[in-house]
């Protein structure tokens, strides 16, 4: 099968098209012939050699991508699932050197595959796993209750996005940050109140509510400086490993969707909002897989509101 891998890290250029065998599903696995992997900002960290240190003892090619969406087309022996084969899903990668979802074939477990939305792309669904379920993390960790505050940074891009819907969704009241140009788009998401991004995030937070809000994703990584926003014994969803001191009871919480790669229930009811209209999947671009240097450049660019799909 062909797949889009790195031998060596560095700049997108690095990424070519290499052969691999053809994965087998095994006992509780599915294989999915891919039709679209989304490109996210860990498989640049990836490629750019940012985790070298944790593959030093795998042998290259390595290959990127935790997204993937298309046809089940394989059931491994002893495995219990209600998919069939020739069903479209999508499914959540945990990559490990050759095994990422930039591949025309990948075996997963089954409990990572759900069904993709009634309606929806394969394209479109393929933004859905790794970024919904990086935000249900966030908000099952946060525990908040209807009614309470959340608060929202980079609400336009892929998990802010769905913060603020699932957020919305679950009763919160929603306070995210936007640019100007992306101020229409975090009010259609459905935020209660958009203020402007950037460094004082905190202060305006805290100009609406004044006690500040229950708890915070942070998915712009603004890191300390968005810690203000949050009210004493409130709660904070850290997307990159962000912990900081917990002071005035303030609670940090790291979010690791690979703990969530088995969850196929709560991927499941993704798919479920989706349909109910809840959840909004957004496509920035569609290129073939032999354009993921492009891809990446895109992405490191900055600026990209939706997610790029490479497509097998």
């Amino acid at each position: 099968m062909r797949a889009i891998g790195v031998t060596e890290f560095g700049a997108p250029e690095t990424l070519r098209v290499v052969e691999l065998p053809d994965p087998q599903a095994g006992p509780g696995e599915v294989r999915i012939r891919v039709h679209a992997a989304a490109v996210n900002p860990t498989d640049t960290g990836l490629r750019s050699g940012a985790r070298a240190a944790m593959l030093k003892d795998i042998p290259p090619p390595y290959v990127p991508g935790m997204d993937v969406a298309g046809v089940l087309d394989q059931i491994g022996p002893q495995t219990e699932t209600d998919l069939r084969l020739g069903e479209h899903v999508m499914g959540i990668v945990v990559p490990s050197g050759s095994h990422g979802g930039y591949s025309e074939l990948i075996e997963l477990p089954a409990q990572s595959v759900a069904r993709v939305p009634a309606g929806a792309s394969d394209a479109e669904a393929a933004t859905l796993p790794m970024n919904g379920l990086t935000t249900v993390q966030a908000l099952d960790l946060l525990g908040l209750e209807p009614g309470q505050v959340l608060a929202v940074t980079g609400a336009a891009g892929a998990v802010g996005g769905y913060a603020v819907e699932l957020g919305r969704a679950a009763g919160l009241r929603v306070i995210a940050d936007a640019s100007e140009q992306d101020e229409q788009l975090v009010k259609d998401l459905g935020a209660d109140l958009v203020v402007r991004r950037g460094p004082e995030f905190a202060e305006r937070v805290r100009a609406a509510v004044p006690e500040g809000a229950d708890g915070l994703v942070d998915a712009a990584l603004l890191d300390q400086l968005a810690v203000p926003a949050v009210r004493d014994g409130g709660h904070i969803a850290t997307v990159r490993g962000f912990r900081g001191a917990e002071e005035r009871g303030v609670t940090f919480h790291p979010v690791s969707v690979r703990n969530y790669a088995h969850e196929q229930a709560k991927l499941d009811r993704l798919r479920q909002q989706v349909e109910d209209g809840q959840v909004t999947l957004r496509v920035a671009q569609v290129l073939p897989a032999e354009r993921a240097a492009e891809c990446h450049g895109i992405l490191e660019a900055g600026g990209t509101r939706g997610r790029l799909i490479l497509e097998f």
